[in-house]
């Protein structure tokens, strides 16, 4: 008697060589996981615009036929991506966020300063990530400047004119300057990597602050600026290599 390929009860499907395409492998995921998918593609898709208020815990414990513990578990994953925040009280919920430049950097910066922090950058792996952005940041804020990013920026050189070596600010003016740049380029992605770069990193903290090197890079500054404000593209992108190649001559390792 011809013996079956398959005995009765046996729930292992024949291997026959052919893929069968009515079936696909799935790996199983935990509830919390599937309530974070969902949330997350229904956002991602438009279903939840920018700033809509998500449905209640107890509504998407419901629905999903989960825990609130589960929910919540699942909401805060979102929170820690940045693509949701909680607002606490009586009106309060779990919204879309809003993205905005200084959103986007925020979160960029947060998750650069935990690379920063163990060490994993060196100077000049962020000195090259400067040049990548902030040249072209500088033509474009040549072309794109307004007023009113001048009066910013020459604000800020004035108070580096007048700053001892001492002042604790001086990495907040550096920002300063850098990041109104970047908002004068008139490319807010551009704008959001140049600030969280320079607010994770705050890279004026590794420059030998000596009075030449202070002097230096106020003069390097102040010709960006013109640069900038005269609409030269190829002038202010020169400007700006010169000064980040100054800062990589005279920075240490943190």
């Amino acid at each position: 008697m011809r013996r079956s390929s398959a005995t009765r009860g046996d729930t292992t499907m024949a291997t026959t060589g052919t893929e069968d395409k009515r079936f696909q492998a799935r790996q199983v995921t935990r509830p919390r996981d599937q309530v974070e998918s969902q949330l997350r593609e229904a956002i991602l898709d438009g279903h939840f615009a920018q700033g809509d208020k998500l449905p209640a815990e107890t509504e998407l414990a419901a629905q999903f036929g989960v825990s609130r513990p589960t929910v919540r578990e699942a909401l805060g994953a979102l929170v820690s991506s940045g693509l949701i925040r909680k607002i606490p009280g009586v009106a309060g919920g779990s919204f879309v966020n809003t993205v905005t430049p200084d959103s986007l950097s925020q979160m960029l910066s947060e998750s650069m300063d935990t690379i920063v922090r163990i060490g994993a950058l060196t100077i000049d792996e962020i000195t090259e990530v400067r040049r990548v952005l902030e040249i072209p940041a500088a033509q474009w804020a040549a072309r794109n400047r307004t007023d009113e990013d001048i009066e910013v920026m020459r604000s800020v050189v004035e108070t580096q004119k007048s700053t001892t070596l001492d002042d604790p600010e001086i990495p907040t003016y550096d920002l300063r300057f850098h990041t109104t740049i970047g908002r004068a380029s008139g490319n807010r992605l551009l704008e959001a990597f140049i600030a969280a770069v320079h607010g994770a990193t705050h890279p004026a903290q590794f420059l030998e602050v000596t009075k030449p090197v202070a002097q230096k890079t106020v003069r390097q500054h102040i010709a960006i600026l013109a640069a900038i404000e005269d609409s030269d593209p190829d002038a202010a992108g020169e400007a700006m290599r010169e000064h980040l190649d100054f800062v990589l001559r005279y920075s240490h390792s943190r």
